[in-house]
């Protein structure tokens, strides 16, 4: 079969998790691919995600690597058999496949932890707000692209249709609802929105004050994504000159330890809403 030029980052994951199985078993690419019929080569192209694998060749792996985690084996299983396509292919070839990654990501996740200090959440942004963020990109982007980069970002709401929902835990600093995006009207429609999304039944958000007397100087803007199992947790990192993704178990512990502790400092639901409100009529 012809390899996958250009594998999405959940297909490149799948790949990656086998290869910590075969690896921690000490088994060499060479001999993998031999339980498969091939050789290394073809191991190198399924752990890359260049390679698509049936459920049936992932649990004959497992068995051979001696995983013992047969949750975590069930879960590849279910990656490998996924053949849906998702609403955010309507913008491949549109968007960076990055953009399309952080959906796909979004939606395979049982619960989001956000953390924004700068800027509202992108999934929580109104087509205006996100469209002056974007408006900001240097060079400028055609007026094409940045049509098709709010559509998608407002499109990312699309996982709180899903049943069940996943459960979101929002942590915004006062930053994010002071820096002014464009004119009054557009913050303040910002934040009338994100008092709405405050009482959506599977989020909760809360503000960090500036006023706080702990806030911890390694703050980091992320998306945490809670995979069924935690060795599919996954961390998007997003910055104004691009992002990727973290999946080093050792690093994602980090992340979720440092989630926490930004979460420790943040106000509680109702005082946070009554601060965004706040926020809103000031403007």
């Amino acid at each position: 079969m012809p390899p996958r030029s250009n594998p999405t980052a959940r297909q490149a994951r799948l790949g990656a998790e086998l290869r910590k199985l075969r690896e921690a078993s000490g088994m060499s690419a060479g001999e993998a691919g031999a339980l498969l019929g091939g050789g290394a080569a073809g191991i190198g192209h399924i752990e890359a995600g260049r390679w698509g694998v049936s459920a049936e060749r992932v649990r004959r792996l497992a068995a051979h690597y001696r995983a013992a985690d047969e949750r975590l084996v069930g879960e590849l299983c279910a990656m490998a058999e996924e053949r849906g396509r998702g609403w955010w292919e309507e913008f491949r070839g549109v968007l960076a496949p990055g953009f399309l990654d952080v959906s796909e990501l979004e939606h395979h996740a049982t619960a989001l932890r956000l953390m924004q200090l700068t800027h509202v959440p992108g999934i929580f942004q109104t087509e205006d707000y996100a469209r002056v963020v974007f408006a900001g990109a240097r060079p400028r982007l055609p007026e094409r692209e940045l049509r098709a980069r709010v559509a998608h970002r407002v499109s990312r709401r699309r996982v709180f249709a899903r049943t069940p929902a996943p459960e979101t835990e929002v942590v915004v600093h006062e930053a994010a609802l002071r820096m002014r995006y464009g004119s009054r009207a557009v913050q303040r429609g910002q934040l009338e929105f994100l008092t709405d999304v405050a009482r959506w039944p599977h989020v909760t958000l809360r503000v960090i004050p500036f006023d706080t007397d702990d806030l911890i100087g390694t703050a980091q803007s992320m998306l945490y994504a809670v995979g069924p199992v935690p060795q599919l947790d996954t961390v998007q990192i997003d910055s104004a000159f691009g992002g990727g993704f973290v999946d080093a178990y050792a690093l994602v512990t980090m992340y979720r330890e440092l989630f926490d502790s930004l979460a420790r400092s943040a106000l509680r639901p109702e005082e946070s809403r009554k601060l965004i409100h706040r926020a809103a009529q000031e403007l």
